[in-house]
């Protein structure tokens, strides 16, 4: 009598289906991982660029010539950041986040708008008289809404 060793069709199947449905539930939860890192990395290019803004106010008396459009009066300097990079991550790779500045000869708002695969994810924002920054959270435009003063 001849002894076969092996899995059947069914066993596979079943096997087949067990991995299916924990990729299923695993896969949502590592893309809700790559888009809080990516808002992780945005904050700290965020912070750099408030780091940035600080060394170039000491420098100038004055917050202005730090973006790329400089009313010549520095009534306002909106746009790109001239003294830090443009994009988050700031080392290059794809951007996930672009950086802009909003400023007056005393006072700056930064802001890291997302895009590419990060579209949809909400603002970050810091301006010169908050320690932390704020998140929109629900991405319709206001990051005063959620009632906090963070980026949790």
């Amino acid at each position: 009598m001849k002894r076969t060793t092996g899995f059947t069709l069914i066993e596979l199947m079943i096997v087949v289906a067990i991995v299916g449905i924990l990729a299923s539930v695993a896969y949502p939860s590592y893309q809700e991982s790559v888009l809080k890192s990516r808002r992780s990395d945005a904050k700290g290019a965020l912070l750099g660029l408030v780091n940035a803004m600080e060394r170039h106010f000491t420098e100038n008396n004055s917050y202005c010539g730090a973006a790329t459009t400089d009313s010549g009066s520095c009534t306002a300097a909106t746009g790109a950041p001239t003294i830090y990079s443009a994009t988050s991550p700031v080392d290059g790779g794809t951007a996930s986040y672009d950086l802009t500045v909003s400023a007056t000869a005393t006072t700056y708002t930064l802001t890291a708008t997302p895009v590419g695969a990060q579209a949809g994810n909400g603002i970050l924002q810091i301006t010169s008289i908050q320690s932390r920054g704020s998140w929109d959270r629900n991405h319709d435009g206001d990051v005063s809404d959620t009632g906090e003063s963070n980026w949790d």
